[in-house]
């Protein structure tokens, strides 16, 4: 399980980093300009996180087809993945064309809204490349194949650190375009990524990719694979609403107090991309088990995934509790923000092994199959408990931003109870292998 998490915890870092590094480069350029990379990529993310999750019923159907060694399911559920990526592609990118009305509809600064609409148009042509990445990320690690996707997002990372530096201040013979070139910068990215990524794992993926035929453009499966894996992405995109509904939250508060949230945030995500990766892994090694007949195995890997995340996130736990000002101080000198901050990071300490146990459960759980749950558990953990209750600490209690961080620290821990219970129950009951 460690083994093949560690490569998958290094591609979400690096994911990550790439937003991380279009922020700060655009922030030496402007403070308006990182306000509207800022704001371009939470409108990016809120779009597209469904094209992703959707990509995600890859997970379960060729881990499981692998297991059961079913090489013309495989072969099916590969094609039909790229696909839906070409169809997928489409409603999302025409989603990212009014960005001006929408983001105007949100009451966010006049001043930032074109730069922030205009850097989300130029991101429509990465939108294909970006969930061609996915497919094949999933469909590799499925083969418990990882170092290709490792190259292609560190081939990716460096390119846009060079591409950002000549498009944002016009060096190396590029035009300067400010924060839109950061867009161009990542939108190239992508499709280097993509193009690295299917170079990379070309010899596992070619003797599925030369036999096409009308069975593949067949409506009936191809819904099949959008019923399974969009629970995946409207669970993720609660998630994502939910922090970002917080964030907007504490906004009201002051600068301070976003400002601390932001450190926050970052440091909970950094801490989260590990059971994030275990959780990848568990969805390849219990689909493996799954589809190879062998319930016993299924059990051992979702137990060891489960003990994997936790005495992760335990550690993390105590670094996030004991050294909060220390780590408040990493980000900034500024005594306000250090005040705030160190309010917030214990609060995020205190989550962290909930976090992971519902970040696992939920691979396990795409693993054997099981995608509903995972969507109807995260809907009532953020918006019956963690929003409601946050908002009510914060406004009518008066606790301010501690008073969100409860509310979500509360939400995950209902989150983690109900998916722990779900998969005590499908770990422990009939495993049967999901098909298309």
């Amino acid at each position: 399980m460690a083994r093949l998490a560690a490569p998958i915890v290094v591609v979400q870092v690096g994911l990550m980093m790439m937003g991380v590094v279009d922020a700060a480069i655009v922030g030496r350029y402007s403070g308006e300009g990182l306000a509207a990379v800022a704001l371009g990529n939470v409108y990016f993310n809120s779009i597209v996180t469904l094209g992703h999750g959707t990509l995600m019923a890859l997970d379960p159907l060729i881990s499981q087809a692998v297991g059961a060694r079913d090489q013309p399911a495989i072969e099916r559920s590969i094609q039909r993945g790229l696909v839906l990526c070409a169809i997928l592609s489409i409603p999302l990118s025409l989603l990212l064309l009014p960005g001006e009305e929408l983001l105007s509809l949100l009451n966010q600064p006049p001043a930032v809204v074109p730069v922030a609409a205009a850097w989300a148009r130029v991101s429509i042509p990465g939108v294909l490349p970006y969930l061609g990445f996915i497919a094949l990320r999933q469909t590799v690690q499925a083969f418990a194949l990882v170092r290709p996707v490792v190259v292609a997002v560190l081939i990716g990372n460096f390119a846009n650190v060079l591409l950002d530096l000549g498009l944002v201040f016009g060096k190396f013979g590029f035009p300067q375009m400010g924060a839109v070139g950061s867009g161009w910068a990542t939108t190239i990215s992508r499709w280097l990524m993509a193009i690295v990524l299917l170079w990379g794992c070309r010899n596992a993926l070619v003797p599925y990719l030369r036999r096409w035929s009308r069975e593949d453009l067949a409506f009936a499966p191809l819904w099949r694979m959008i019923r399974i894996g969009f629970p995946i992405g409207l669970s993720l995109w609660i998630e994502f609403m939910a922090f970002s509904v917080a964030l907007v939250l504490v906004g009201t508060l002051g600068v301070n107090q976003l400002a601390g949230h932001q450190i926050t945030i970052m440091l909970a995500a950094l801490t989260y991309m590990v059971p994030l990766g275990v959780s990848a892994a568990a969805a390849v090694l219990v689909g493996q088990a799954v589809g190879r007949g062998d319930p016993e195995a299924a059990r051992r890997e979702a137990s060891a995934a489960l003990a994997c995340g936790i005495a992760f996130m335990s550690v993390t736990a105590i670094i996030l509790i004991a050294c909060a000002p220390w780590l408040a101080r990493v980000f900034t000198p500024d005594p306000g923000i250090i005040t705030a901050a160190t309010a917030l990071i214990p609060i995020a300490g205190v989550f962290q092994i909930v976090d992971g146990i519902q970040g696992v459960s939920s691979g396990i759980l795409r693993g054997a199959g099981d995608t509903r749950v995972p969507m109807f558990s995260n809907l009532a953990g953020y918006s019956l408990v963690a929003l409601p209750l946050g908002a009510w600490l914060c406004f009518s209690l008066g606790m301010g931003a501690p008073g969100i961080w409860w509310g979500l620290c509360a939400g995950l821990a209902a989150v983690a109870l109900l998916l722990g219970w779900r998969v005590h129950r499908i770990i422990g009951g009939d495993l049967r292998r999901l098909s298309a």
